[in-house]
């Protein structure tokens, strides 16, 4: 079941299962309101860097004096540093505040640029952000993919399997690539034989599927260059490798790129446009993975994007572990990038897909390994999905 904590729109203090929509009448034309939510996976997630069995997320919602909301997710992760408490603290406080224009007036435009200058955790900013992208674009009568500058409603994303061995590995590949799934995505830690796992791997889901590796830096630069030289030796196809080296080891990283022939995609390296600048002058990687929760929303997301096209750095839409809340904003993202030849290569947006149900009702779904974003006003959230009982 699902488990929603209301933190009261006001006060911050937390409610179980109780109701704090914001109304306006404090005199406010931006009011935020912070709902902790708790949903179990289908199966554990395992990473070089933690296992979880269930999603722990707030959602917050913004609403102006017409009634009208938008909504927005901060995944909670050691990756970000975001706690529940943390990031209701932050949406009650300094953001709601960043809100507040010296006029009194609901300029969406100008709030979203103090909540890009704010200090508070990425995370947080990125709840606040796509909630009021959401709104802005219910204002204009448009779906959010189309507001964002979009065309594509159906995105593509890859398939995340655990860590695990090499038997385990290809039947969780072979399940996946019968359902439909043509990439998956390959967690890797600093056990076993990385090339006897992604063998099995390639041997499952057979020579026309995409397979990507993600280490969450779990290897030195010369491990790294050595299991990826060794697979490319072997004819095992990659079609990228995932941060395999410390986010901090700049010259790891670029030394990896230079040893080998297969792309290397830095994710932790890379949250700024200020960090992607060093990744472009040391060389480091031909590609990025843009997450909300790293950038702070869509506003920096965008501008980091345009970055990395302008240099030539390619860019890969990927998640936390997140609901369709921050899935149906990176999906969005992902199409206003998207040119006609690109909007058949899979993101890295099966988060959703490991929730035993979503925490909201409207909004994103998955088809399959289709996310398919709808085409009402803003994302088509409605509401919270009330808590249903376990069975």
């Amino acid at each position: 079941m699902t488990y929603i904590r209301e933190a009261a729109a006001l006060g911050g203090k937390m409610k179980d299962n109780g109701s704090a929509r914001p109304s306006g009448r404090d005199g406010r034309k931006l009011l935020l309101s912070a709902h902790a939510v708790t949903v179990p996976l289908v199966r554990p997630f395992i990473t070089a860097v933690r296992r979880t069995t269930v999603l722990e997320s707030v959602l917050v919602e913004v609403r102006d004096a017409d009634g009208r909301s938008g909504w927005g997710e901060a995944p909670i992760s050691a990756v970000t540093g975001a706690t529940t408490a943390g990031v209701i603290a932050s949406v009650h406080g300094p953001l709601q505040t960043h809100l507040e224009s010296d006029d009194g007036s609901d300029d969406l435009s100008a709030a979203l640029s103090r909540i890009a200058g704010s200090a508070e955790r990425s995370a947080a900013r990125m709840a606040v952000d796509c909630a009021l992208h959401d709104l802005a674009a219910r204002r204009a009568g448009l779906p959010l993919y189309r507001y964002l500058g979009g065309r594509h409603n159906r995105i593509l994303t890859d398939m995340t399997l655990s860590v695990d061995g090499p038997a385990a590995l290809a039947r969780a590949a072979a399940a996946h690539r019968a359902a439909g799934f043509d990439c998956v995505k390959v967690k890797l830690d600093a056990h076993g034989d990385p090339v006897a796992k992604l063998r099995a791997v390639r041997d499952a889901v057979g020579v026309d599927a995409r397979v990507r590796i993600d280490a969450n830096q779990a290897f030195t630069a010369d491990e790294a260059i050595r299991f990826i030289t060794a697979l490319e030796d072997d004819g095992v196809d990659l079609e990228l490798v995932e941060q395999p080296v410390p986010a901090g080891d700049w010259d790891g990283l670029a030394r990896v790129t230079s040893n080998v022939r297969t792309p290397i995609l830095a994710d932790e390296s890379v949250w700024t446009v200020k960090d992607l600048h060093r990744l472009i002058d040391a060389g480091a990687a031909a590609m990025v993975n843009i997450k909300l929760a790293k950038t702070g929303g869509l506003t920096p997301a965008m501008e980091l994007a345009a970055t990395a096209k302008a240099a030539g750095i390619g860019v890969l839409v990927g998640c936390m572990m997140e609901s369709g809340v921050g899935i149906g904003a990176a999906a969005a993202f992902a199409s206003a990038l998207a040119s006609e030849s690109r909007a058949e290569v899979p993101q890295d947006l099966d988060g959703g897909l490991w929730l035993r149900e979503s925490p909201v009702e409207g909004g994103s779904r998955y088809s399959g390994s289709t996310i398919v974003l709808d085409d009402a006003p803003g994302t088509g959230i409605t509401r919270l999905r009330k808590p249903q009982p376990q069975r």
